[in-house]
């Protein structure tokens, strides 16, 4: 094949639709769990919307409500993900591969805010959220009936992998956060007077994208390491729904989903599809959450 001006935008639109194939193949789980939040600089700040209570009858004044500052920031990270092509291969029309080398790509970018999002999620055991305590905690700031303050649990010790009962039913606010500042771009770097062709015969072909993920509302997820069990879910379900406002009024919190790996998909099945439980009594918990399944959990 002759290397001319054509040829290669030829070839870098192929290549281009291959990537965007990739893409395409892949539907996305970070969605359910994390709000997306358009970013226009290098970092965001987060504040906190502390202790917001319910409606009250106006009587006097209003009472407001501001954002309190915290010190939350969710920096933006550049990501690149590059494929070579040898001058060779062009000339010599050997590029049967490099189709299903673009359209993995295209997979990869796809796929990796689902990878950041789970690890961010898993990390959320040692990593400090909005409130300064850990994402998945035993001491969050919490309320009775009463509106007096106390302690608010999340988070279930154990020794096994982890799984996370959460509501995911809210459009605006989700457990996490996927930042975005600039969407995924395919960008080439392929005529032959650059210096990657020049020096290493080498024409360059990348995806690259800033974004990063971190932690949202720490009150609609609940984390256990325990046994998956009747027992242990219901004491999570319990967790999620009994909290309240500084006013005493309940914060109607409704779990959805249970989030597991492969190692708890058995024991999720169970507890949630099967009709009867061990002992041959109605399963009471049956279809009461959706299961979503997260290999990256193990």
């Amino acid at each position: 094949m002759q290397i001319t001006p054509s040829t290669l935008k030829s070839l870098s639109d192929g290549f281009n639709a291959a990537f965007l194939r990739g893409i395409e193949s892949v539907q996305q789980q970070w969605p359910m769990v994390a709000m997306e939040v358009p970013s226009a600089s290098r970092l965001e700040n987060y504040g906190w919307m502390k202790d917001l209570p319910g409606m009250r009858e106006w009587i006097g004044q209003r009472v407001v409500h501001n954002l309190e500052s915290v010190a939350y920031q969710i920096v933006n990270k550049h990501w690149e993900h590059t494929i070579g092509v040898d001058r060779n291969d062009i000339e010599d029309d050997n590029l049967g591969l490099y189709s299903l080398r673009f359209s993995q790509q295209g997979e990869i970018a796809a796929r990796h805010p689902d990878q950041l999002v789970w690890s961010m999620l898993l990390s959320g055991f040692t990593s400090l959220a909005m409130d300064g305590q850990y994402f998945f905690d035993t001491d969050h700031v919490g309320y009775n009936v009463d509106g007096t303050e106390t302690t608010w649990s999340n988070y279930q010790s154990g020794a096994g992998n982890p799984w996370f009962l959460m509501d995911l039913s809210r459009s605006f606010m989700k457990p996490m956060v996927f930042q975005r500042r600039t969407q995924v771009q395919f960008i080439r770097k392929d005529r032959p007077e650059d210096d990657n062709v020049f020096m290493e015969r080498t024409f360059l072909y990348g995806a690259d994208a800033r974004y990063n993920a971190g932690f949202g509302f720490y009150q609609l997820a609940y984390a256990s390491k325990a046994t998956l069990d009747a027992t242990n879910y219901a004491a999570a379900r319990a967790a999620l729904q009994l909290q309240r406002r500084p006013d005493g009024s309940a914060l109607d919190v409704r779990p959805t989903h249970l989030v597991v790996g492969p190692s708890n998909e058995a024991a999720a099945r169970k507890l949630l599809l099967a009709e009867q439980d061990a002992s041959g009594a109605t399963n009471v918990w049956r279809g009461s959450a959706e299961i979503l399944l997260v290999p990256a959990l193990g």
